[in-house]
């Protein structure tokens, strides 16, 4: 599968809100049960650290010479605290378009913003995904990630408690 991973922008929110639909329709991904508009998504997630993966469609059929791009899958993070000593720790977000999924994509958006993280300062990723999510536990493991844990019956998902298994990675090379 050909793509490219670029910054996240804004006009990429359309496409990156639809694939985030697609993770909380299969009960799996998140606690989240409905999408949030971009100045929530937005103000939620670091301005850095944040990448989609694209592939090109057919050249535009407008007058300008740009291609077209649709967006395959997207991961970003999320500041854990406000307090200072949390400053190298974030959280990290990994999502798929389901037609996308299973080429090797979830790993190199991973990949990605691992990388930046570590650009950026930041010395601990984490990651809470439900125990039944085996192919995001397996994509996390491959980039570094190690599981600390459960936490069991951290919170409701409608009326179900629901565990988290909370994945860590630790840099090798910010914070010591």
């Amino acid at each position: 599968m050909e793509y490219l991973i670029i910054p996240l922008q804004p006009e990429h929110w359309p496409a990156v809100r639809e694939i985030y639909r697609e993770g909380i329709a299969t009960g799996n991904a998140t606690f989240e049960t409905e999408t949030p508009d971009w100045e929530k998504w937005d103000s939620s997630h670091r301005k850095d650290c944040r990448v989609v993966a694209t592939a090109p469609l057919a050249p535009s059929t407008s007058k300008s010479s740009t291609r077209q791009i649709t967006v395959l899958g997207w991961s970003a993070l999320s500041q854990v605290s406000i307090r200072k000593v949390y400053a190298g720790v974030a959280e990290v977000s990994v999502y798929v378009a389901a037609a996308a999924r299973g080429h090797g994509l979830g790993k190199a958006l991973l990949q990605i913003v691992v990388e930046q993280s570590e650009a950026n300062g930041i010395w601990t990723l984490q990651a809470g995904i439900f125990p039944e999510n085996i192919a995001s536990i397996t994509l996390h493991k491959s980039c570094g990630f190690r599981e600390v844990g459960i936490r069991r019956r951290i919170g409701k998902l409608g009326s179900v408690w629901r565990d988290v298994a909370l994945l860590e990675r630790r840099s090798s090379k910010v914070g010591g």
